[in-house]
């Protein structure tokens, strides 16, 4: 005789796009400096909305570090180990906020072109491949 099947067992893994999704950003790294004028917006950034961004984003671990001297840039880290780096010195807040937004939606891979592809053969050339060491030598 054999076995009944039930409903419970009928159930699928989770994965992508199924019963869950898996984001693909892990962490969030604000760099900034406490004194440059470039900075201020991010520093705006971060006092005013980081909050938000952070109960919005529970999945991604948001680090605010100081860099002295240098221009402020946001860097997400990935799953599939990667990282993207953006500048934010010339940004205002709203601007701030679409970068942001970029990299928690972006996957992480590498950008590929779309246009231009090289073209690559499966079949060998009918005359195959010239090389100047097995041709004849020129008599003078």
């Amino acid at each position: 005789m054999p076995l009944p099947i039930f409903r419970a067992q009928l159930r699928s893994t989770p994965a992508n796009g199924h019963a869950a999704f898996l984001p693909h950003i892990r962490k969030l790294v604000f760099e900034f400096c406490n004194k440059w004028p470039s900075s201020e917006n991010t520093r705006t950034f971060l006092l005013n909305d980081l909050q938000s961004l952070a109960r919005q984003n529970p999945h991604v671990e948001i680090v605010v570090r100081q860099r002295s001297q240098k221009e402020p840039i946001v860097r997400g880290f990935y799953v599939n180990n990667r990282d993207k780096v953006i500048p934010l010195n010339s940004l205002e807040v709203t601007g701030i906020h679409k970068k942001v937004r970029l990299l928690l939606d972006s996957s992480g891979a590498k950008i590929k072109p779309l246009k231009r592809r090289p073209v690559e053969s499966t079949t060998q050339a009918a005359r195959g491949i010239w090389s100047g060491l097995h041709a004849d030598r020129p008599t003078l």
